[in-house]
C-alpha cells in the first residue's frame, strides 16, 4: 500500500500538468453524457409537455390538461375502469357505416387531489358513460352514433382556456364537437369557462353547476347563450328548502361565506331573502381562498356556536351558506355547543352531499340535537314506492328505472365493468341526466336526410324541452324555461345520519307543488 502510495505521488510529481488535464476532459465527457441522460429522462417524464393525445403540460406545470382524444384516465385509477369502457363505446360508435358520429365533452377536474371531489367527478364520469351507451344501444337506431372525450382544465380549473380552445378546435373540426358537459362546481374559472363557450356558439349542458349568477335568465337577460341546465338554481334550492322546512324570520339564522364565490354567494342572496325581517343578523366567516383547505374557521365556527346558543329558544333553523370544508367544520362545533337542551336543523346547498363519508365529521354531533340536511341534486329513493307515495307529475319510477337497469348491467360486459357505482350522491344521476339532455339536443336538432346537426342548431333546441318533448331524467322530469333553466324541479331532500350516510327525506318543489302534467312553465 505503501509503496503503491509512493509510486503514484512520484507519478504526480512527475506529470503535475498532465493529470489534472486528463481529469478535465474525463470529467468534461462525464458531464456530457450525463446531461444528454437527464435531457432524455426529463423528455420522457414530468418535462415532456405530452401526456396524451390531445393532453398536455402547460406553463411548465404538473396536470396534464386539455382534451384526451384517445383513452387516457388523467392518473387516476379510480377513472380506468369507465375510461376503458368509454373507449370500446367510442370505437364502435366512430366505425360505423356512416362515419358520422358527433362527440359530446364532459369537462370536469380530472385532475384533482380532493378526495371528495374526485369521487364525484368519477360517479358523474359513470353516469355520463352509461347514457352514452344508453344512447347508443337502446335508442331504436337513433342517429347519430354519440363519441364522449374527457375535457380537463385543471385541479382548480386554472387551464379553462387552453381547454376551450382545444374544445372550439373539435367543434370547428371533423370531431364535431357539439355539446359540452358536466362543468361541475360554480366556481369563477368554471364561469369564465362557461362564459366564452357559449361566445364560441359550443352548447353547454351544466349538470351540477347551482349558482344563479351562473344560469341565464336573470334580469331578464341571457350571459350565456346556449347554456342549459339540468339542476335547479340557487334560489329554487333555496324555495324547495323553505316549502318543505316552513322557514321563517323568526325561527332562523343566516351563516354564510365572506367574500363567497358563485356558489355562496347566490346561496346566501336566497337565504337572505327567505328570512327578510330576521331579529338576528347574518354570522360571516372568512374561509381560505381554496376553500377545500381546513384554514383556521374551525375557531370562528366555535364562537358562531355560541352565539347560536345565545338566540331565542324559538330559533332552530340555521341557513348555511358555504363549502363543505367549512359545512363540516361548522357541524363539529355545534356538536360541542353549550346549549345542548336545544335542538337545531343545519339545512344548506347540495354541497351537503359531500359529508356523506367524509372521516373527519363528527358523527356524535348528530347524536346531540344537531341534524343537517340539504338539497341533493338526485337521490335513488326519490321515485321508489318503498319511500311512499311517490308524486304523479315531475318524474316516475319507471324514467329512474331505466338507469337502475344500466347500473346493474354495468358490473359486467358488455355494459360494463365500470368499477363501484353507487347513486346515493346523485352524481352519477346528474351526470347521466346531462348527458341525455345533450343527445336529446344534438337528435332533435338533425334535419331530416342529414346524419349530424350544424353546431349552432344544438343550442337553440333548449327553449323546446318542455312538454311532451320534454327530457325524463333519472333525476325527475327536465323541462327547460326559455332560459334554458329547468322549471320546477324535483329537488330531493336529503337527512346525513350519525353514520354519515345520506337518508332521503321527501321531494320539494321550487314552486311549493310539483310541475302540471304538460310541464309548460308559464310566461
Amino acid at each position: 500500500m505503501r509503496r503503491g502510495f509512493q509510486r503514484a505521488g512520484g507519478w504526480l510529481r512527475g506529470t503535475v500538468w498532465e493529470i489534472p488535464l486528463y481529469r478535465y476532459l474525463a470529467l468534461a465527457t462525464v458531464l456530457v453524457l450525463m446531461a444528454g441522460v437527464v435531457v432524455g429522462v426529463r423528455a420522457l417524464t414530468r418535462d415532456d409537455p405530452s401526456c396524451a393525445a390531445g393532453v398536455e403540460r402547460v406553463d411548465d406545470g404538473d396536470e396534464c390538461v386539455g382534451v384526451a382524444t384517445g383513452p387516457y384516465a388523467y392518473g387516476q385509477q379510480g377513472l380506468a375502469d369507465v375510461v376503458d369502457r368509454i373507449r370500446a363505446e367510442n370505437a364502435g360508435a366512430m366505425s360505423g357505416k356512416s362515419g358520422t358520429y358527433v362527440t359530446v365533452a364532459v369537462l370536469e377536474p380530472f385532475t384533482t387531489t380532493d378526495s371528495g371531489l374526485a369521487s364525484d367527478v368519477r360517479h358523474e364520469l359513470q353516469g355520463a358513460y352509461l347514457a352514452q351507451y344508453h344512447a347508443n344501444h337502446d335508442s331504436n337506431g337513433e342517429t347519430p352514433p354519440i363519441r364522449l372525450v374527457l375535457a380537463n382544465p385543471g385541479a382548480d380549473g386554472t387551464y379553462w382556456r387552453h381547454t376551450v380552445d382545444e374544445l372550439e378546435r373539435m367543434a370547428k373540426g371533423p370531431d364535431r364537437l357539439r355539446a359540452v358537459t358536466g362543468v361541475g362546481q360554480s366556481t369563477e374559472n368554471n364561469k369564465l369557462a362557461v362564459r366564452e363557450l357559449t361566445r364560441l356558439g359550443i352548447p353547454v349542458v351544466g349538470s351540477s353547476i347551482t349558482a344563479d349568477d351562473l344560469a341565464n335568465g336573470q334580469g331578464g337577460k341571457d350571459p350565456f347563450p346556449g347554456l342549459a341546465r339540468v339542476s335547479p338554481t340557487n334560489t329554487d334550492e333555496a324555495d324547495a328548502l323553505a316549502s318543505f322546512a316552513k322557514v321563517t324570520a323568526g325561527r332562523a339564522l343566516l351563516v354564510y361565506d365572506k367574500p363567497g364565490d358563485p356558489y355562496t354567494r347566490t346561496l346566501q342572496a336566497s337565504f337572505a331573502a327567505l328570512i327578510k325581517g330576521s331579529p338576528y343578523g347574518a354570522q360571516p366567516f372568512t374561509p381560505p381562498a381554496d376553500r377545500g383547505e381546513e384554514g383556521t374557521t374551525a375557531n370562528t365556527f366555535r364562537q358562531i356556536a355560541y352565539l347560536v346558543c345565545d338566540t331565542k329558544r324559538t330559533t332552530d333553523t340555521l341557513l348555511f351558506a358555504g363549502r363543505h370544508v367549512q359545512l363540516r367544520q361548522f357541524v363539529n362545533a355545534l356538536g360541542q355547543r353549550g346549549c345542548q337542551d336545544r335542538r337545531f336543523t343545519v339545512l344548506t346547498g347540495d354541497e351537503g352531499s359531500y359529508l356523506s363519508g367524509d372521516k373527519k365529521l363528527d358523527g356524535d354531533a348528530l347524536t346531540h340535537g344537531v341534524s343537517v340536511r340539504y338539497t341533493a341534486l338526485a337521490h335513488p329513493d326519490a321515485w321508489t314506492a318503498r319511500t311512499g307515495k311517490t308524486p304523479a307529475t315531475g318524474g316516475s319510477a319507471a324514467d329512474a328505472g331505466v338507469l337502475d337497469d344500466l347500473v346493474t348491467a354495468a358490473a359486467a360486459k358488455p355494459v360494463g365493468p365500470i368499477g363501484p357505482a353507487p347513486l346515493d350522491d346523485g352524481q352519477l344521476i346528474i351526470g347521466y341526466d346531462a348527458v341525455q339532455l345533450a343527445v336529446h339536443a344534438v337528435r332533435q336538432a338533425t334535419p331530416s336526410g342529414r346524419s349530424y346537426p350544424a353546431l349552432t342548431d344544438v343550442g337553440l333546441q333548449w327553449p323546446q324541452v318542455k312538454g311532451s318533448l320534454r327530457v325524463a331524467g333519472a333525476s325527475g322530469w327536465i323541462c327547460l324555461d326559455a332560459h334554458g333553466n329547468p322549471y320546477d324541479k324535483a329537488v330531493p331532500i336529503v337527512e346525513l345520519t350519525a353514520r354519515g350516510t345520506p337518508r332521503f327525506v321527501q321531494i320539494a318543489w321550487p314552486k311549493g307543488r310539483p310541475p302540471s302534467k304538460e310541464c309548460l312553465p308559464p310566461q
